[in-house]
């Protein structure tokens, strides 16, 4: 594979540009690069029995046997999890593991917007610009995307944290602040992949999949819009938070199976990411944080 077929991105804590190890990644540019792909892509991949047969596999007895070989594959740290490897029944518990408190501290304080999940974080600073994030001349849909012409408004010169989840990581997300949380509303959709392998062809594929949207009122980020975004494999987003307070770090909730996404936006003017965020993100380039991490400072 010649290395700009690669996914690259930018390690915080070890400061090194590093490559993705992805899970499925034959079957990914096979699907998203061949004509013939292209035709599974549109008979079933996309579709929710694809992702819901696939789930319904990853949360049998047997599926269990895959997880010692995944934790040695991608080399995970079984010391942060909440539980050992031998108590899940199934891939689908292991994939939707807790970690310890001490694994994920929530950094910063209140006037500090945490990440809110482990992963590859991008963002964009004005959503009214055309962006090149995954491919140059592409933009973002906000009325398709949020589901709403008011949030579409509210947000369009504003700013977006986008989190892009890999199998291999912690799939649980959170409150990136504190504030009142709206009951979440489902907007329905397909189950394309979110991986940057898919959105080089289509960027599009965000607002046709299935997605989750929650409003937050905060006092101090003001209303903040955060959207979690399934994927092929990902039929489910749980959400376990209840409508009302909510505290910066506190579980919103989690995904089953697959690569997925959760999309945080910002009003304009609002925050002032970190610097090496915004120095990779112009570069184009993910930068690879943990949940609770600060991403963000109140301007």
């Amino acid at each position: 594979m010649s290395s700009t077929n690669l996914v690259r991105f930018y390690n915080r804590y070890t400061d090194q540009i590093e490559t993705e190890a992805i899970y499925g990644e034959s079957y990914l540019r096979f699907i998203y690069g061949n004509p013939l792909g292209k035709l599974a892509l549109w008979a079933a991949v996309k579709r929710a029995f694809f992702s819901k047969w696939y789930g319904h596999k990853m949360s049998s007895l047997t599926s269990a046997r895959k997880i010692s070989p995944f934790i040695s594959d991608y080399e995970l740290d079984v010391s942060q999890f909440a539980d050992s490897p031998e108590k899940f029944e199934s891939f689908n518990d292991f994939f939707s593991r807790k970690l310890k408190d001490s694994s994920r501290p929530i950094l910063g304080a209140d006037n500090e917007l945490t990440f809110p999940a482990d992963g590859r974080h991008i963002m964009v600073s004005d959503l009214s610009k055309e962006q090149a994030i995954w491919a140059k001349g592409q933009s973002f849909n906000l009325k398709k995307l949020l589901g709403s012409s008011e949030r579409a408004d509210r947000y369009q010169f504003g700013s977006v944290l986008i989190s892009r989840l890999c199998p291999t990581d912690y799939h649980r997300f959170h409150f990136p602040c504190n504030g009142t949380a709206s009951a979440s509303e489902l907007i329905d959709g397909h189950l394309y992949s979110v991986n940057p392998i898919a959105l080089m062809k289509n960027i599009s594929y965000l607002w046709q999949n299935k997605r989750s949207v929650t409003e937050l009122d905060s006092k101090i980020f003001g209303k903040v819009c955060l959207l979690e975004v399934g994927a092929t494999c990902v039929g489910c987003i749980e959400q376990t938070y209840e409508e009302g307070l909510v505290d910066k770090g506190q579980e919103k909730g989690y995904f089953r199976f697959g690569g997925s996404m959760t999309m945080v936006f910002l009003e304009p003017e609002r925050v002032t990411y970190s610097e090496d965020l915004i120095e990779q993100s112009q570069n184009g380039t993910e930068l690879y944080a943990v949940m609770g991490d600060v991403c963000a400072k109140a301007s």
